[in-house]
């Protein structure tokens, strides 16, 4: 768990701050539309995600269960940024978010159990707003809170609070691994919350060498237990670990060219060992493998691809021979095969349910519905599957499965 290299300090986490696109700008493809793009020149040939791809574009296959998050903070209060979710099971999903919101007084006509519905950000709160309960809850396959781990919230006080949530497929005891960017480390809680089993990193101590990282994102694991960590935004690197979290090496370094990162935001494997990485600043994903071999940039670790076009992608989940992105400006949903060849977009733009403002975090569960949780609006949505919906164009259930 560690090491990496001091760069510049992007905005906090999670918050589109980069300016929306000028007039003139590349078009957004709305639901509804089917485009064939080829773009002729060799000039323009940029790798298989590039624009000569097929693009396939086309409306949402799911139905998203409206208000399916059953609101539980005590009056005054609602739910903060969620950061995070993750789906055990169709019935036990872990959600993550940034403490409790303190709603206006009175509340503003419209208000639909989260802050978004009334306007505000979650993810930007004035002081005295944000409290810190419930910072790790789980709720049932109907959207009620079935779960709250407070004894773990003084964890994430005065912090940006829990990051991403993840489960290692192949991890018997289903260990909860949770991200605590500000604090530079990852916890791992039993699968109860009634301990804390491991921390990687020292806790509020950042660094670059092999047993601190810099705001650290994401975890991924491999079937010997071997970690990926996604290290970060003061680092500009993926940190390998062992399944004892101990530091084998590391690779990246800030940049825009091959191998290099601008805003580790994502990692993910997949069942051949590859690695994806959500190099978010520099829009782009980013392939990585462990057999092919170049000298040049890391004695075990090669570059084998580079997938651009993408505009503020959060979060990457692999199963099979899919990769879905979630893409955020504007918040899109893009499905690609292995090698980057772009396969399938639904939006997810707009307002009101099965619309986000920042998809920060989505999880597949074992019955092929997904969830997602929403970084600005401050709740997380359940979709299922519409029936006669194309199978090419839904995301498969998790391969390999839970343990």
């Amino acid at each position: 768990m560690r090491t990496s290299v001091l760069t510049r300090q992007p905005p906090p986490c999670g918050s589109p701050c980069r300016p929306t696109n000028p007039p003139g700008a590349r078009a957004v493809l709305r639901p509804g539309l089917l485009v064939l793009a080829v773009v002729a020149g060799a000039g323009l040939l940029a790798g298989p995600a590039s624009l000569q791809e097929r693009l396939v574009v086309g409306e949402s296959p799911y139905n998203v269960v409206d208000g399916w998050m059953k609101p539980f903070a005590e009056a005054g209060f609602a739910w903060g940024s969620h950061s995070g979710v993750f789906a055990e099971s169709p019935d036990r999903i872990f959600i993550t978010q940034r403490g409790e919101f303190r709603l206006p007084d009175p509340v503003p006509a419209g208000f639909a159990g989260f802050v978004g519905s009334i306007g505000l950000s979650a993810l930007r709160p004035e002081e005295g707003q944000r409290v810190w309960r419930n910072s790790i809850f789980v709720v049932d396959g109907d959207g009620n809170m079935t779960e709250s781990w407070t004894r773990w919230d003084p964890l994430f006080e005065g912090t940006n609070g829990p990051h991403k949530i993840r489960i290692s497929p192949y991890d018997p005891e289903r260990r909860v691994w949770v991200v605590n960017e500000t604090k530079h480390v990852i916890y791992a809680f039993s699968n109860d919350g009634a301990e804390l089993l491991m921390t990687l990193g020292e806790e509020g101590v950042g660094g670059d060498d092999e047993t601190h990282f810099g705001r650290p994102q994401d975890i991924a694991f491999l079937a010997d237990g071997t970690m990926f960590v996604a290290d970060g935004l003061d680092n500009s690197r993926i940190v390998k670990l062992d399944a004892d979290g101990d530091y084998v090496t590391h690779w990246g370094v800030n940049g825009s060219g091959r191998g290099q990162f601008d805003g580790v935001h994502a990692v993910a494997t997949d069942v051949r060992g590859n690695i994806y990485v959500a190099d978010r600043n520099n829009d782009r994903v980013q392939v990585f493998n462990q057999t092919t071999r170049s000298v040049w940039y890391h004695p075990n670790i090669s570059p084998i691809g580079t997938w651009p076009d993408f505009d503020f992608p959060n979060d990457i989940y692999v199963s099979g021979y899919d990769v879905w992105v979630a893409d955020n400006m504007p918040p899109k949903m893009v499905k690609l095969d292995v090698n980057g060849n772009r396969l399938f977009t639904f939006s997810l733009e707009g307002e009101g349910p099965g619309t986000f403002r920042e998809l920060h975090q989505f999880s597949v569960d074992s019955n092929g519905a997904w969830y997602g949780a929403d970084n600005v609006r401050g709740l997380t949505q359940r979709f299922d599957r519409m029936e006669g919906a194309s199978f090419t164009e839904l995301m498969p259930r998790p391969n390999p499965p839970l343990q």
